[in-house]
Order: C-alpha cells, then structure tokens, then sequence
C-alpha cells in the first residue's frame, strides 16, 4: 500500500526531526527541507500528498512558496506561524493554505491538523456516490470529476474550497449557519473557528468573479451564508 507523503519545510533542526519522528512513526513518508528554494525543489520532485510549511525561513519564505506552489496546484498546505503572527495566519489562508498550526505545538495538535486536511482532500475526491452534477445559474459543479465551472472556464480549487462549494449548491437557496458549515465541511473540531470561513468564502468570490450586481453567495448577518 502506498504511504502518504508529507513534505516537512522548516529551517529549525530540532522541529524538523520533531515533525519527521513523529509522522514517520504513524506511517507517513517524510521528505525535508530547510529552506524556500530547497522546499520548491522537493515539491517537484515528489510530489508530496501534504505539505507543513514554515513562513519564515531563509532564501524565500513560507508564503511566497505558498504563492507559487498555488499558481499550479492544489496540493493541501498547513502553515507554520508564531503566536504573535495573527496577521500572517489570515494572510496564508487567503493566499491558499489549508490550515495552519500555532508554535510551540504538541504531537496530538501536529497529528490532528494532519489528519483534518487529508481527510477533508480525500473528502472531495470521493463525492461521486451523491449527485454527479449540480447546477446553479451560470456555476456547475461535477461532483465525481470534483471539477467546477463558472461561465464554462474551470475554477482552480482546492479540496476545500471544493467542499464549501458543493456544501452550499446541494443546499442552495437555504441559509447554511457559520457553525452548520464548519462542522460539515471542516471537522467538528473546527466548529468556533469562523476566520476560516470568512476568508474561504471571500476566496470562493473572488473566484467567480462576483461584483456587488452579480452574485452567487449572499450573507444573512450574524448568521451564515447562502448559494443562490
């Protein structure tokens, strides 16, 4: 059976053997880098089913290989932050990370966030038992081929996004609470954290283009959201 792939990326040696130990033990492979360029090399190389990435580091740092690694693939990405980088979490997310963990970290929070993402990636990649495809206006989702249309042209999604997508058009019309969505399309354990909500549905819009006359996910205040 093939393991999962995980590509390590950080420039401190002792959290880099920490991550490697522990994910090696549980079953995964592990490839490191130490640095941004170094990290990119083994992105092409590999091709990591996940990838944990520091945004600080020498030569490039964690978010501008977060830009390019997005340009052209979706693969899933937790980001690496200090306690005092709130900002940069925000930032990451709307640039295309998946998650993001908090140093210092213990190996249940490692192990956790790990296994959310891949769960939620394998999620979108095995949707086809429900509905195949679903329309909405000028959106159209294949739910088997986990591709979505807006207009015709592809939208460049990740599995999360993917998600939140086909959550709110298989329920379109009905208004979806901000705790509702993030259990089903996150985790359980993510049920209070609405800042990712908030910055996956603004990465959703800007995706299919919506102006203020032209709009697909509307806002009931303090409530949620719904897909018209």
């Amino acid at each position: 059976m093939r393991k999962t792939t995980v590509l390590v990326v950080d420039d401190e040696e002792t959290l880099l053997h920490f991550m490697r130990r522990n994910l090696e033990a549980r079953g995964f492979r592990v490839i490191t880098a130490r640095d941004g360029m170094e990290a990119l090399h083994a992105f092409e190389q590999h091709q990591p089913d996940l990838i944990i990435l520091d945004l600080l580091m020498p030569r490039m740092d964690g978010m501008e290989v977060l830009r390019r690694i997005r340009r052209h693939n979706t693969v899933p990405i937790i980001v690496l932050t200090a306690l005092d980088e709130e900002g940069d979490k925000i930032t990451a997310l709307e640039q295309g990370a998946d998650d993001y963990l908090t140093k210092p970290f213990s190996v249940g929070e490692l192990l956790a966030r790990v296994h959310a993402v891949l769960r939620r990636a394998r999620w979108a990649e095995s949707r086809g038992e429900e509905e195949n495809i679903i329309r909405v206006g000028d959106v159209e989702l294949d739910v088997e081929g986990h591709r979505a249309y807006h207009g015709g042209q592809v939208l460049d999604l990740t599995p999360t996004e993917f998600n939140l997508l086909h959550t709110l058009m298989r329920h379109k019309g009905r208004v979806l609470p901000h705790r509702w969505l993030l259990q089903h399309v996150w985790g359980e354990e993510y049920s209070d954290a609405v800042e990712y909500l908030r910055v996956y549905i603004g990465r959703l819009r800007k995706k299919l283009g919506e102006t203020p006359e032209h709009r697909h996910i509307w806002t009931e205040p303090g409530v949620g959201y719904w897909f018209e």
